[in-house]
Parts: C-alpha cells; sequence; structure tokens
C-alpha cells in the first residue's frame, strides 16, 4: 500500500508538473499592463497626471482627472466622474452612471456596463 500511495502521488506530482510547465512556457496570455498603473480613489479629487503606458482606475463621486500621455485602459466607477485621456489604446471600461469619458486619439474598445443597466454616461472620442 505504501508503494501504491507514493506511486499515485508521483503520478499527480508529475501531472501538476506538466500542467504548470504547459501555463509557463505559452499557455497564458501577455500581460500588457505595466507596473505604475494608476489608481485614483476619492470624491473630488481634481489631478492631471501621466498615464505613462499603464491603466487609469478611477474610483469614486466627482473626480476630474486630466490623463496625458497614453493609457493602455481607462476603467472608472462610481457616478459623476469626468476623465479626458490623450489618448487610449487597448479600452475604455465604465460602471456606475453619469460619468464623462472623453478621450483624444485611440480606437480603444468602449465597454459601457452603467448604460447595459439603464443608466446614462459619455463616452466620446474628441478632436485633439
Amino acid at each position: 500500500m505504501t508503494t501504491t500511495a507514493a506511486t499515485i502521488g508521483g503520478r499527480a506530482l508529475t501531472a501538476g508538473m506538466v500542467t504548470a510547465s504547459a501555463v509557463l512556457l505559452g499557455g497564458a496570455p501577455a500581460a500588457h499592463a505595466v507596473n505604475g498603473d494608476t489608481h485614483i480613489t476619492g470624491q473630488g479629487v481634481v489631478q492631471t497626471l501621466d498615464c505613462n503606458n499603464g491603466t487609469l482606475h478611477v474610483n469614486g463621486t466627482a473626480n476630474q482627472i486630466n490623463a496625458l500621455g497614453t493609457c493602455w485602459a481607462v476603467t472608472v466607477q462610481g457616478s459623476s466622474n469626468v476623465i479626458v485621456a490623450d489618448n487610449v489604446i487597448n479600452d475604455i471600461t465604465v460602471y456606475g452612471w453619469d460619468q464623462t469619458v472623453l478621450y483624444k486619439n485611440g480606437a480603444p474598445i468602449v465597454w459601457d456596463r452603467g448604460r447595459e443597466l439603464g443608466m446614462t454616461n459619455r463616452i466620446n472620442q474628441v478632436p485633439a
């Protein structure tokens, strides 16, 4: 019985190692986020920042954010936030209501989760 238990343990370990190797060698998608994604949480925050090719996360109420440079993505949660971004290259995702996201350049995928639930948000490309 001890031999059988060791064999079963050996098989499980081997299978686990194969699975882990497959994930490490290409089974997982490449990540595009960078260290330095920007998180802004609060109420009434007014800030200008450089996106630095990262993702801008804004969570709260009545925040006014001016994002310079290139953002990989912009994600907004809460209500009455206003974000103006120079360039968004991957996606804009908006949760909540009465959100405004304006972007000057890029062709991001726009996902308005608030509108799916009957809430009104504004997500538009504007002249640079």
